[in-house]
């Protein structure tokens, strides 16, 4: 997209505004969360260290803080507690993501499975996990524990989708849509709705942040994927080309096989069939996306939940938490990392 580069410095900013305005609550989180993870047994508490020095961008932790914010939550710190909870439910599904796909790079490091093996991999997320909902019991709200109880049963129900149609080159867009929604859109979906919970709002503003966040979460995955694919970026801070390395069919890939010809769709059913695949492999993807103009036809379907998320918004009084969260959705879209 060509106005990525142009776009740059604003949505950079959208993220700067949203961190900023909670900046210090975050700061908390981080404490908490470190907190949590505390261990007796060495091995945990290394790897636990190990994959504290390599977190991300706390998105979902600030969805959380910014829409208790934007609710009125001011007192308290329900939002900083449970905004831990969701970043550790969130790291606890990319350590399994990361066995299931034989990951080894994770931001730029090594992931906790190359370093440590499959199986003490697969136990420090349950650790995650467990401590979490430690959180949870905690906080003492049903409502909060019942929508983090179901966002982590949608999130492996996705998990295991995507592994049923692994490699399935003819994966129909419908399919694409459940696996990124249920592993990627409800956690955003509970980010943001987690904030209405906590401001006491009515059904139909925690409805709609919901559904914002739902909606914000789809854009970031289709995004994410995009990217991958993308060779005209060097922008977003990670090598392009791991979902092909990976065999992951995402949306790039089926709406390629939705254009090409019959020996082009051969040779992607070809790639997509091997154990493994080569760079020579990828330059001919990257020559065929460009071809069909894959990455315009991505981004045109993700700016359709952009609409549906600033839309939503509409229910909430002017302020400026609502706009930092209505410039967030041309963040998802365009940002560079």
């Amino acid at each position: 997209m060509g106005t990525v580069v142009h776009l740059k410095r604003q949505i950079n900013n959208s993220y700067s505004a949203l961190k900023s305005s909670v900046d210090e609550k975050l700061v908390l989180v981080e404490e908490r969360i470190k907190k949590q993870l505390v261990s007796r047994i060495d091995l945990v508490q290394t790897m636990t260290s190990y994959h504290l020095k390599t977190r991300g961008k706390r998105l979902r932790a600030l969805l959380t803080l910014g829409s208790a914010k934007l609710c009125g939550y001011l007192k308290g710190g329900r939002d900083i507690n449970l905004a831990a909870c969701i970043e550790l439910i969130h790291a606890a599904t990319l350590m399994h993501d990361d066995v299931i796909d034989n990951g080894e790079m994770r931001r730029g490091k090594k992931t906790l499975n190359s370093m440590w093996g499959n199986q003490s991999s697969i136990l420090i997320g349950d650790y995650l996990l467990s401590r979490c909902f430690e959180m949870m019991v905690e906080d003492g709200n049903l409502e909060v524990l019942k929508l983090l109880s179901s966002t982590s049963a949608k999130i492996a129900q996705g998990e295991i989708l995507q592994l049923q149609h692994k490699g399935e080159i003819d994966m129909l867009e419908e399919t694409y849509f459940k696996i990124i929604s249920s592993k990627t859109a409800e956690l955003f979906a509970a980010a943001t709705k987690v904030g209405a919970i906590l401001g006491n709002k009515n059904s139909k503003i925690k409805d709609a942040l919901g559904f914002y966040g739902k909606n914000l979460g789809l854009t970031f995955q289709i995004a994410d994927d995009t990217l991958d694919y993308n060779s005209d970026l060097n922008l977003f801070g990670k090598k392009i080309g791991n979902d092909f390395f990976e065999g992951k069919v995402t949306l790039p890939i089926i709406l390629l096989y939705q254009k090409t010809n019959d020996l082009e769709k051969n040779q992607i059913r070809e790639f997509f069939s091997k154990k493994n695949r080569n760079e020579e492999n990828f330059h001919i993807i990257l020559k065929l996306i460009k071809k069909y103009n894959i990455i315009k036809q991505c981004y045109k379907k993700a700016e359709h939940f952009v609409s549906l998320a600033s839309n939503s918004l509409s229910i909430l009084e002017n302020s400026d938490e609502k706009k930092i969260f209505e410039k967030l959705t041309s963040f998802s879209l365009e940002r560079n990392f």
